[in-house]
């Protein structure tokens, strides 16, 4: 043994099991690696790594405004909507829509059912939130009633029960996000800060040529809406088929008009929240 081995064994006497071994000598008096030097090094860098149950908790974590902005983005860019189903579980959003329903008149309205707002609770939202992730969720036939109308006749109006109200919100929620961007600035009809006024405001801007003006009503706006073409339309930039088939459903769920049973054919029924976002997108296209 050389005097340089002797004295590196000595000085390892008492150290740590840890310590990194020495290099092994060659004949020729030369160091050999033998790998255990690498292996008992740890990198120096502060990298972290994500799980996937982190990023999960950070999709739970973002709020129904954060959501819906960056439905909205997606649409101004005209990227396809692809996880809306997704979306649409997310417990923050339905917390909105029950908080925004909740102040209408018709709350306390009841529908096929005695079901109210007066019976919901955030337990009752967690189980359907978790129907519609699963695709257990099924839609009920709506109350169809008549009124009358200020020009005379009758006009049909369908109420929904309260969770269905709160389902159609949600859904509404999501289209409006993402297809309101898209629609043409010359629509002011049921579209969030628009209305009768902001169309006034374009013509008296606008239209400063204009001498007369042809005043027209879509006679049942709802009714002759094609479930095959809206469909289509829908398809173009949506890819998500589940997201699809809730729409779907709820356009042939069909309505009780004196309890009995009638199919919904085509055309989507009037009080549903989400038609008129059903009606703007086919009009649009």
């Amino acid at each position: 043994m050389t005097y340089g081995r002797r004295k590196a064994r000595d000085g390892l006497r008492g150290a740590s099991p840890r310590a990194t071994e020495l290099p092994e000598e060659s004949g020729d008096g030369k160091a050999v690696s033998t790998g255990t030097e690498a292996r008992s090094k740890k990198p120096t860098g502060e990298g972290k790594q994500v799980s996937h149950g982190q990023d999960v908790k950070g999709r739970e974590r973002r709020t129904a405004e954060t959501i819906l902005t960056l439905l909205q983005d997606r649409g101004k860019r005209q990227l396809p909507l692809d996880d809306g189903y997704r979306q649409r579980s997310h417990p923050d959003l339905s917390l909105r829509s029950s908080a925004t329903l909740s102040t209408n008149d018709g709350a306390m309205t009841p529908g096929s059912t005695e079901e109210t707002v007066d019976g919901w609770s955030r337990e009752k939202g967690a189980k359907i939130i978790e129907a519609i992730r699963y695709e257990r969720w099924h839609w009920t036939p709506v109350k169809r009633i008549l009124r009358d109308k200020p020009t005379g006749g009758k006009r049909p109006l369908g109420l929904p029960v309260w969770s269905e109200k709160v389902v159609q919100d949600l859904v509404r929620s999501i289209l409006e996000a993402y297809d309101e961007p898209q629609c043409s600035t010359y629509s002011h009809g049921c579209r969030p800060k628009r209305g009768c006024h902001t169309a006034l405001h374009e013509v008296g801007e606008t239209w400063t040529g204009t001498k007369w003006c042809i005043e027209g009503d879509i006679k049942g706006c709802f009714d002759p809406l094609a479930h095959a073409i809206l469909r289509h339309i829908l398809r173009e930039n949506i890819q998500d088929n589940r997201f699809l088939r809730l729409i779907e459903g709820a356009l042939k769920a069909g309505y009780c008009e004196a309890w009995t049973y009638h199919p919904a054919l085509s055309g989507s029924p009037h009080g549903g929240i989400v038609s008129p976002m059903l009606s703007n997108i086919d009009m649009d296209r």
